[in-house]
């Protein structure tokens, strides 16, 4: 597969994985019930091992190190975030 089409995808998936993301902070701020806590919980994981995996291969792929650099602290944070709210 050329590696550039799989960069788009993988930036693609990114992009909709934050606007999916963005969009369930109102599921994040009220106080669900259990059951639903749970679902929002899976999916959260879901979303977050993909973007992991997609985050990896933009961040292996990137030429330059500043680049490379700025990628990995971004991809940091998010994962610390994400860990903060599970």
């Amino acid at each position: 597969m050329d590696q550039g089409i799989e960069l788009k995808g993988c930036v693609c998936r990114i992009k909709n994985c934050a606007v999916e993301l963005v969009s369930m902070e109102e599921d994040l701020i009220t106080d669900p019930a259990d059951d639903s806590w749970d679902l929002v919980g899976r999916d959260l994981k879901l979303k977050a091992a993909f973007m992991y995996i997609d985050l990896s291969r933009v961040i292996s792929h990137s030429k330059g190190e500043e680049r490379r650099k700025a990628l990995t602290l971004l991809a940091n944070e998010f994962f610390y975030f994400m860990d903060e709210v599970m």
